[in-house]
């Protein structure tokens, strides 16, 4: 069966959801739909659609002209087995003493590393990517410097990595949240498979705002890999909810935009302790 995308950038983030809203209201209905910030700087949003059915294009066009968007994008992706091609592709991932694998790759687990099973159809945040790998190599380098985190949360926790690999090292529970709930879906079931039920808590919730994590602040380690804009706009809150003298893992960013990140929560009071570079991303660990 075919898939159609259907994909276009705006300049106002408000114009992007709206578009957003109103590409769920298209017939033939799309069967999603995404609004994301763009991460190579440019401030871009960029708002998609799949279709199992071609679009509307002439809707597509309306809807694009509404909204002050630039003319849709409209193509048609080959029939993939998506699942077959990422485990194809996907190898294992060394962090420090972290080892991010796929089922399909149990046999290669090293018996001198830390397992963490991430299964290759929840893709996101399986430890490729340079914002996650940078993020367990920040928290490799706390463990080596003798840290140790009784109060851990990690926000915008995607497939909850990062909230596991703090849990296998460190004994008290962790907490894991994600605005998304098909993310929170996805990290429990990797909670589960990585037998650390009761353990790692998982919550819907944007940024801090649920009650159990004001409850269980101050946290002496927070993760945040999520982006550039959210990190900013986030600072305020990660400083009230961190302990003196506790750390933030962020990442998310690209390299040019680790600067403003650092300026904003400078100015909350966190002071810069490490930060690197994989490629054309930036993690940052910062110290309250």
């Amino acid at each position: 069966m075919p898939t159609f995308t259907a994909l276009t950038t705006l300049t106002a983030r408000e114009n992007a959801e709206a578009l957003g809203l109103a590409l769920e209201a298209l017939e033939p209905e799309p069967t999603g739909v995404g609004v994301f910030e763009m991460e190579d700087g440019s401030g871009l949003w960029e708002v998609g659609a799949y279709f199992v059915d071609a679009p509307d294009e002439v809707g597509l066009a309306l809807l694009a002209a509404a909204h002050s968007a630039r003319p849709f994008v409209v193509s048609e992706l080959p029939e993939t087995d998506w699942v077959a091609h990422v485990k194809r592709e996907l190898h294992p991932v060394e962090a420090g003493r972290f080892f991010v694998y796929g089922s399909h790759d149990a046999e290669k687990v090293p018996s001198d590393r830390i397992p963490l099973l991430i299964e290759a159809a929840m893709a996101f945040g399986t430890g490729h990517h340079g914002t996650t790998k940078g993020c367990l190599e920040a928290l490799e380098r706390l463990i080596v410097a003798g840290e140790v985190k009784s109060n851990t949360v990690d926000i915008g926790c995607g497939t909850a990595v990062l909230a596991l690999a703090a849990a296998k090292v460190w004994p008290e529970t962790v907490l894991a949240s994600d605005i998304d709930e098909v993310a929170v879906d996805v990290a429990e079931a990797n909670v589960t498979a990585n037998g650390e039920a009761g353990r790692v808590r998982c919550l819907v919730a944007a940024g801090f705002d649920h009650p159990d994590l004001h409850a269980a602040a101050p946290f002496d380690l927070i993760f945040a890999n999520i982006l550039k804009g959210p990190l900013v706009e986030l600072a305020p809150d990660v400083a009230a909810h961190a302990a003196k003298g506790g750390h933030v893992i962020l990442s998310g960013l690209l390299n040019e935009q680790a600067e403003e990140v650092i300026a904003a929560y400078e100015a909350e009071g966190f002071a810069l302790e490490h930060r690197a570079e994989l490629g054309e991303w930036t993690t940052l660990t910062l110290r309250r």
